[in-house]
């Protein structure tokens, strides 16, 4: 890497891990409670000064092929975190170098650093597209580096906030903090409890002996900025505006929460997940229409007090599916957790995993009842409803933002760990193309990069 980095200035370098989402999913923007863990594959950014407002991005595909970008701060003008976006995607090799330009820029606006241009050398091992944070990882391990490089001890959320932003703002892609939090703050062979409201991270929960938690990859390239996630989302936030204005608040009120970031007056807090089942099913179910155009929304409820996704006249969201989604999720993960931290002391471990499997189940379905689904995750999903408990094999749901990636499996001993393989091995043959299979876990970025 001579031709890339220079004798002249220091290199820093940082590590961080993709994330396997257990339990909880895309209801993280929803307030809700979620189980994440670090798998074993890893993101490193290595990051050198310039002076002359260059930035030499490479990117270490095989040992001997790499990808490279340069863009000059200068083409980017003075423009919007949006419109610099915009502008480096624009560019051939942009699509994956704007996640880590990102960081500089939210950098640049958040904390006032000097963009004096950069070498910076990527490697990762975490497939990209696959429901895994990727992305989150990439930028992660970025800001571990800038947060190095420029001194500027940031705290430990604080830092995933930033990461978060130059997703959504940047690259433009609308996901919630969990991919962050996890990528950062996860721990190995643990469980790491997340409520985004807006970023509480609880103690890690230790996996229990003998419980494993793998992924299949679908082949099927997951992103979280496809339209469907987006369309989900909007309906999402849109119920809520539809529940809170039943509540008393009032079109101001949501319009001031929505430019000025703080919803800790609204009802529930602005989160459908603080609305407990029950509830929900008595007061507000009957309000959410199952189908509105994002016409008719806006010219009935006028705001949607999420910041980053679009309501499209043109278009048709499902408000009641996707507003239910995050209130039931919540409850799943914390009846999963429960049985999770209670599994050691359950003198009938079997029933604690055949429930936990049939909530991870019932979260997969509700990923398809909200239009996220895919043919090949529900294959994979029933290739392990098929196996079954007699084989060690209990549950699987689609990981992160949904439309293919990877499903999370929950399998049991060494007879489940075997059976996971065998149907790892039949999917491959019925795609015939390299698949992915995630086992194992890793630290997060925390303590891979030695901050404690």
């Amino acid at each position: 890497m001579k031709d890339l980095f220079s004798t002249e200035e220091k290199i820093i370098s940082a590590t961080a891990p993709g994330r396997m989402d257990v339990m909880g999913g895309i209801a993280d923007y929803s307030g809700s409670l979620l189980l994440q863990m670090p798998i074993k594959q890893t993101t490193s950014v290595s990051i050198q000064k310039r002076n002359d407002g260059v930035f030499n991005f490479r990117t270490q595909l095989t040992k001997k092929k790499t990808d490279d970008f340069t863009i000059n701060i200068s083409e980017l003008g003075d423009r919007s975190l949006e419109g610099a976006g915009k502008i480096i995607k624009s560019k051939q090799g942009g699509d994956w170098a704007v996640y880590v330009l990102g960081c500089f820029l939210v950098l640049q606006k958040e904390n006032n650093i000097d963009l004096t241009g950069a070498n910076v050398l990527i490697k990762s091992n975490v497939p990209w597209g696959k429901g895994v944070s990727s992305s989150a990882a990439l930028e992660v391990a970025s800001m571990n580096a800038l947060n190095q490089l420029y001194k500027l001890s940031l705290e430990r959320e604080e830092l995933a906030v930033l990461a978060q932003m130059a997703e959504n703002l940047v690259a433009g892609a609308p996901c919630g903090l969990m991919d962050q939090l996890s990528s950062h703050l996860g721990q190995k062979n643990k469980l790491l409890p997340l409520i985004c409201q807006p970023h509480q991270v609880d103690k890690a929960i230790s996996i229990p002996r003998g419980i494993n938690l793998s992924g299949i990859d679908s082949g099927i390239r997951h992103a979280v900025s496809g339209a469907s996630y987006s369309e989900v989302r909007a309906a999402t936030f849109m119920s809520y505006t539809m529940i809170a204005l039943n509540e008393g608040a009032t079109v101001e009120e949501l319009d001031h929460a929505r430019t000025s970031g703080d919803w800790s007056k609204l009802p529930f807090k602005g989160f459908l997940a603080n609305i407990p089942v029950p509830v929900f099913e008595e007061k507000y179910i009957s309000l959410l229409p199952g189908e509105i155009s994002g016409k008719d929304f806006l010219s009935q409820y006028k705001v949607s007090i999420d910041t980053v996704t679009n309501i499209d006249d043109t278009k048709i969201y499902k408000p009641a599916v996707c507003g239910s989604h995050p209130v039931y999720e919540n409850a799943r993960v914390n009846e999963f957790k429960t049985l999770l931290k209670n599994f050691k002391k359950q003198d009938n471990k079997q029933a604690s995993l055949i429930q936990m499997g049939k909530l991870m189940m019932q979260s997969h379905e509700s990923y398809s009842a909200v239009g996220l689904g895919n043919e090949y995750t529900d294959q994979i999903v029933e290739m392990i409803r098929d196996a079954g408990p007699a084989r060690g094999v209990f549950g699987a749901r689609v990981s992160g933002g949904g439309n293919g990636g990877t499903v999370c499996i929950l399998s049991y001993g060494k007879e489940g760990k075997n059976t996971v393989k065998e149907i790892y091995r039949k999917y491959k043959q019925i795609k015939k193309q390299k698949l992915f299979l995630f086992s194992g876990s890793s630290h997060g970025a925390y303590s891979l990069n030695q901050y404690i």
